[in-house]
């Protein structure tokens, strides 16, 4: 039993589910601590702002690189190993030294900007170059499967931010300035030991090639441009609401969006497992084979989410409460939680949609897809304020692309291979039953 127990711990898939988890629990906490930290609306709305602004921009970097990245290293070894790494590197640092050269001469008009992007301008460039290292030896650990090492460096990360923010409240010394220089010593701390563990292979520089550094930037220039504009969906709504709400709301709407974690980990999980079989059937050449396998997962995944985001609608104030505290039960927060999990049933259908188009070799349909979903949740967030007056406008609003997304997904599938919307979740509350008597057969015996 002992053994079983290690084999499993030991699995690839099994370390990546872990990781998801235990990051998205981290992230969570970290949430629910700089909440308490910082206290005030405004304040926290001001971080919330640096923070995902910081996050898009990276947007440039990780979504080139990464994928480009694992394709082209992944089974390497020796010096063709070497050249990836070393042009990955080549990119990264081009890339980092261009974006800051581009902030600088904005440092003289801060004056014409306010709270998380005068933050955001002014650490821009110390966060972009202390967390290069450690996001190379992310790629290079991907590329090598190994992903119990993945998550020491992810845990180094978020873990010590968590540990200063925490001796930030201990000594009552919460200010957003502070927990800034929290979060660029945990980047610094991260970077420094993928550094000493030989994980990020800075000696590869001088390995790079122009065929490499040509290969991945060709790749990555494709990859980029869906990776930002699915990025874009959070940075717009903050953004909308800083502008015409104010940071207060940014503090509130994101207190109900970050609980949304809990439906990405089921998301990626299911999508890392399906997309090999999708991907099997597709090789075959059985287009209905293709399609019984993402209605399956579809509908399984709704059946899992209905009763949680029916609890969720009843309970809200549960995790609302756990997450920012006493101040936020009863608010908008709750109630922004509950439209989006009610919303989250649609979810499923539209990523796993997404995902076998890109399996049948369909990615401009994506790609297109996105941005009209972009421009539609810009538009709509705009009208929804100017409707509401207040967050609910944009909450209701990010429901139009997603019904936008779905619906073309589903009619680019129907193409491929004919089948009815509703049958997917016809067949999932069938493979529901089928699990639940599979369940019920092992405990009686």
């Amino acid at each position: 039993m002992l053994q079983k127990i290690l084999t499993l711990i030991k699995n690839k898939h099994f370390l990546s589910l872990a990781g998801n988890i235990i990051m998205s629990g981290l992230g969570m906490l970290t949430t629910a601590l700089i909440y308490r930290a910082l206290k005030d609306d405004d304040i926290v709305g001001v971080w919330v702002l640096f923070q995902t602004t910081v996050l898009f921009v990276d947007t440039f970097r990780s979504g080139l690189l990464t994928t480009a990245f694992i394709k082209f290293y992944s089974g390497t070894t020796g010096q063709r190993s070497a050249e990836v790494v070393g042009a990955t590197w080549y990119i990264a640092m081009a890339i980092t030294g261009g974006l800051i050269i581009l902030n600088l001469p904005v440092l003289f008009f801060l004056d014409h900007f306010s709270g998380g992007y005068i933050l955001f301008f002014k650490y821009f460039g110390a966060t972009y170059i202390l967390s290069l290292p450690w996001f190379i030896a992310s790629c290079v650990l991907q590329g090598e499967q190994r992903f119990d090492r993945l998550l020491y460096v992810r845990m180094v990360n978020q873990g010590s931010f968590v540990l200063f923010v925490v001796i930030l409240m201990i000594m009552q010394k919460g200010s957003v300035l502070n927990v800034l220089y929290a979060y660029l010593l945990s980047h610094a701390l991260t970077s420094l030991y993928t550094l000493v563990m030989g994980w990020c292979r800075l000696d590869t520089i001088k390995h790079r090639t122009k065929a490499a550094v040509s290969e991945i930037f060709n790749f990555g220039k494709f990859s980029v441009g869906t990776t930002l504009s699915s990025n874009m969906f959070r940075f717009s709504d903050l953004f909308i609401i800083n502008a015409m709400l104010g940071t207060g709301a940014v503090a509130i709407y994101n207190l109900g969006q970050t609980l949304m974690q809990l439906v990405e980990i089921p998301l990626r999980s299911f999508a890392a497992t399906g997309m090999p079989s999708l991907a099997a059937a597709y090789n075959q050449n059985s287009r209905s084979e293709v399609i019984y396998i993402m209605k399956k997962y579809i509908g399984l995944l709704t059946v899992i989410l209905f009763p949680a985001a029916i609890i969720a609608v009843l309970l809200a104030d549960v995790p609302i409460y756990i997450m920012g505290g006493g101040k936020y039960v009863g608010t908008e927060a709750a109630n922004v939680f509950r439209l989006f999990m009610t919303f989250a049933l649609l979810y499923p259908a539209d990523r796993f949609f997404a995902l076998t188009l890109d399996v049948i070799h369909k990615p401009k349909i994506n790609f297109y897809k996105v941005l009209i979903m972009l421009a539609a949740n810009i538009i709509f967030d705009v009208l929804g304020v100017l409707l509401f007056k207040n967050i609910y406008g944009i909450t209701l609003a990010t429901l139009a692309p997603t019904l936008i997304g779905t619906t073309i997904g589903y009619y680019a599938l129907k193409r491929y291979h004919n089948f009815s919307f509703f049958s997917v979740y016809s067949l999932g509350i069938s493979e529901a039953k089928v699990y639940i008597n599979q369940l019920k057969q092992k405990f009686k015996r």
